[in-house]
């Protein structure tokens, strides 16, 4: 039973893809509640700050990367990856699970979810329930035929990887609040946008491999490198960086420091990828761990100079 249990456990770890989920999902949790620590009484703080981050590991780390991996793995794609942050959690790979199993999970919580929404739902809990839906359905329609959104161009990250990232963000202030006052809407705007942005530089690796699955998964960064030219991948992630400095009139004088904060972290970001040798996955991968750790401290700048 013992090495059943750790194994399982280690199986749970690897899916989370904690890097990821701490740099995108938790980031976004923390850049809301900080502004709520002293606005809140402690105990109110604490449980809402550990349910969305339970949340977010639950959702955003296991049930999205479940899904994620069992199609990926069916497509071929993950076969072909460089596999240094991107290829997926190996999982199947290693032959830690099958594929039969994972899909099995990966429904199953699904289905497990969207009961806990629907009984949320009639106990009166809409803003809790509403948040559970978004983040199922982002993960289930990114992946998940016969949406599949993230295998289409411009699809996955704005119908899927945005509204789960923006609800998750202004979440803390929505069931502390009530309400979403309009530094919690821009925080969680500006940590989505951040998040697309490096994830395009994630699929600068598997380019190859992307074009070459079956079906085809046409990612933003595929269609820019087949439609403008291999250089031009960097282009998605670019873009994206620009529309997060573009935020810093958003947040204007009112907010000066932090759009001070954020103006620099994205131009630092742009740099990067300006730089980066994307015929070398090593050296895309190491500007993206940068890229991560920019998010995480943008995020909490964001949280601190509200």
């Amino acid at each position: 039973m013992i090495p059943h249990t750790q194994s399982a456990v280690k199986n749970g770890i690897l899916l989370l893809r904690w890097i990821a989920v701490i740099s995108s999902s938790v980031a976004a949790i923390i850049s809301t509640m900080l502004p709520l620590y002293f606005r809140i009484p402690a105990g109110q703080w604490i449980a809402l700050f550990l349910l969305l981050v339970f949340g977010a590991f639950l959702i955003h780390g296991v049930l999205t990367h479940i899904l994620n991996d069992y199609t990926d793995y069916l497509s071929g794609t993950d076969e072909k990856s460089p596999a240094i942050l991107s290829g997926g959690s190996r999982v199947i790979q290693t032959g830690a699970m099958s594929v039969e199993t994972l899909g099995r999970i990966g429904k199953w919580l699904t289905i497990l979810l969207m009961a806990s929404a629907a009984v949320l739902l009639m106990m009166g809990y809409f803003r809790l329930a509403l948040l559970i839906i978004v983040g199922v359905w982002a993960a289930a329609a990114y992946s998940v035929p016969p949406l599949r959104l993230s295998y289409y161009p411009l699809a996955g990250e704005w119908l899927c990887t945005f509204p789960s990232l923006l609800f998750l963000g202004f979440g803390g202030a929505w069931l502390a609040l009530g309400t979403i006052p309009e530094w919690a809407m821009q925080n969680a705007v500006i940590n989505a946008l951040i998040c697309i942005a490096w994830v395009m530089v994630h699929h600068i690796p598997d380019l190859s491999a992307d074009a070459g699955a079956f079906p085809k998964k046409n990612t933003t960064v595929v269609w820019a490198a087949e439609t403008l030219g291999l250089p031009f991948c960097r282009l998605p992630a670019i873009i994206y960086y620009l529309l997060v400095g573009g935020c810093t009139f958003w947040l204007g004088l009112e907010r000066l420091t932090a759009s001070l904060g954020l103006a620099a972290s994205a131009a630092a970001a742009i740099v990067l990828i300006v730089k980066m040798n994307i015929h070398d996955p090593e050296d895309v991968s190491n500007v993206e761990k940068i890229l991560l750790l920019l998010a995480i401290l943008t995020a909490v700048w964001l949280g601190i100079f509200v």
